[in-house]
Parts: C-alpha cells; sequence; structure tokens
C-alpha cells in the first residue's frame, strides 16, 4: 500500500487569531489548494503552492513544536484526504482543529473542533457537523440569506460573525448583527490586529 501523501503548503506555529479559541497557541498545518478562489481571500498563496508530505514527514515537522494542538486549514483541506490526516494526527497525540468552507461533506467525527465558514456554496451535512459556522461578512453580503445560518444554532454549534479585512465598515455591521442576534459572536482576526502571522 503507497503511503498517504497530502500536498502542504506550511506549517508555522503561532496564536490561533479568530473564532472561539483566538489567543490559544497551535501549530497551524496548511494544507495547498482551493477551487473555490474567492476574491477577498487572505491566503491566496496556498491556491496552488505546496510540496508533497508523507505522514511521517508532517509529524516530524510538528514535533519541533511544544503545542499539541493543530489546525488544518488551507487553502482548502476537505480538497485532500483529510479523515485520514486527522486520523495520524490524533493518533500521534495531538489535538486536532479543522477551519473549512464546508462545502464538501467529508468525514470530521474524530476532530475535536470544527469551524465551517460558508462561501459561495456549502453542503448543509457540514453544518451540522459545525463546532462554530463562521460567517464573514462585508458591505455586499445578502443580509437576508445570512438568516438561514441560524437555523443551525444549537448546543453544540455557535454562529460567529467577522468582518471581512476588519475594515471599520464591516465591524460595525457586524455588531449591529450580534446586537440583533444576541447569540452570534463577533470574530476579529486578532492575528492582523497585533501583525503577526
Amino acid at each position: 500500500m503507497p503511503p498517504l501523501l497530502w500536498k502542504v503548503n506550511e506549517i508555522f506555529y503561532s496564536i490561533q487569531g479568530e473564532g472561539r479559541h483566538t489567543g490559544m497557541p497551535a501549530v497551524f498545518l496548511r494544507l495547498a489548494g482551493c477551487t473555490m478562489g474567492c476574491a477577498f481571500c487572505d491566503t491566496k498563496y496556498a491556491f496552488t503552492d505546496g510540496k508533497t508530505m508523507n505522514s511521517l514527514q508532517i509529524l516530524v515537522e510538528l514535533a519541533q513544536y511544544p503545542c499539541k494542538t493543530v489546525v488544518i486549514t488551507g487553502g482548502e483541506p476537505t480538497e485532500q484526504d483529510l479523515p485520514a490526516l486527522i486520523n495520524t494526527l490524533k493518533s500521534a497525540g495531538h489535538t486536532v482543529h479543522i477551519e473549512t468552507n464546508g462545502a464538501k461533506d467529508t468525514d470530521v467525527s474524530k476532530a475535536d473542533f470544527v469551524c465551517v465558514s460558508p462561501k459561495k456554496y456549502v453542503a448543509k451535512e457540514m453544518l451540522q457537523k459545525a463546532d462554530i459556522i463562521k460567517l464573514v461578512i462585508s458591505q455586499q453580503t445578502d443580509l437576508e440569506d445570512l438568516q438561514k445560518y441560524y437555523q443551525y444554532e444549537n448546543e453544540k454549534t455557535q454562529i460567529y460573525l467577522q468582518p471581512e479585512s476588519n475594515k471599520q465598515e464591516n465591524i460595525d455591521l457586524c455588531v449591529k448583527l450580534i446586537k440583533q442576534h444576541p447569540s452570534a459572536r463577533l470574530s476579529v482576526q486578532l492575528h492582523k490586529l497585533i501583525n503577526i502571522k
């Protein structure tokens, strides 16, 4: 059986800058490739750039960091063999967080935390699996369409509104929307505010 391979854009150690775990240290495992190609994406460099790595190579690189929490992000992680990567990391004792656009229904049952951030389209099955649904908000956001995501809120799943590019007008809109729907939460991109990767 051939070894499992993934195309990896980068692996780096930082703090989580978004969502429920803002401020928490984590190792980011950024997979390469995303066919959705959103215009406002802040990681366009991950659409294509990356190197092929096997499970041993990934684990060796992760072992240099003191943190056992790994955030698998992209690009778009579900466009590669995400379940196998989760299993690899869990078997090595890592806590695994997933950040996905949720466009492809994927088995993420062994992950410790799942963030689904819908873009052009999303699989409802992934919304049902999410711990948080992170919605990027701009002046172009269809606010009526936004309402459909609130039906997925429950004891497990929470809505986070994230202002696109931390622009003040988008922050103001998020605050207004959260005041109207107080079970939602605000997610600013802390890593950009404090100028770290």
